[in-house]
């Protein structure tokens, strides 16, 4: 039996998103979701329009979607799961989204390729349980534009990198999820 998730918010709200049985994924729920956006609305006074969004693990494509469906300028997703890139491609298609460029591969080669790109918004969430954060942080940092907001969704609370302060916290059942920005330089 096929499993589907909703977009909670925007122009594409309430569309069902395929969940392939791909290993690790796991869907952030509505409600962290709808949480994220609210605290992206208050950070960026409620004006997507103008928003660069890097989805490094995009898994069902829930928080490159709602991104997406937000009104940002534009959304790129990684994802290296073959069934998962198929999902993610038919219903950009489907929505006509062709701000969301989805790029297969690895997050961390995907990261080498990207040069000189620049994002407001990183979002990671990577499969639990696998030690992604400590290397992913330094390789994430030099993409983010200035005042640029990084989200992230693990398994436990952790302590960021001192290059970067905690805005907000989040947790929900097994998910903690955190908005972090780079600290700006006091004078």
């Amino acid at each position: 039996m096929k499993k589907y998730i909703r977009i909670v918010g925007g122009q594409y709200r309430r569309t069902p998103i395929l969940v392939t049985d791909a290993p690790g994924l796991r869907p952030t729920p509505d409600r962290v979701r709808e949480t994220l956006f609210n605290w992206l609305a208050f950070f960026w006074h409620n004006n997507f329009s103008n928003k660069n969004v890097l989805d490094l693990f995009a898994g069902s494509g829930a928080l490159g979607f709602e991104a997406a469906s937000r009104g940002v300028a534009n959304v790129q997703m990684v994802e290296c799961h073959p069934q998962t890139i198929v999902a993610l491609r038919h219903l950009r298609d489907k929505l006509k989204a062709d701000h969301v460029k989805i790029q297969p591969g690895d997050a961390k080669s995907v990261i080498s390729r990207l040069g000189q790109a620049q994002f407001d918004l990183i979002l990671l969430d990577p499969p639990f349980g696998q030690n992604w954060f400590p290397s992913l942080f330094t390789q994430v940092s030099p993409l983010l534009t200035q005042g640029g907001l990084l989200y992230v969704e693990a398994e436990t609370l952790f302590e960021p990198p001192e290059l970067f302060e905690t805005l907000r916290t989040g947790h929900a059942g097994a998910v903690h999820y955190q908005l972090l920005q780079i600290k700006q330089p006091t004078i």
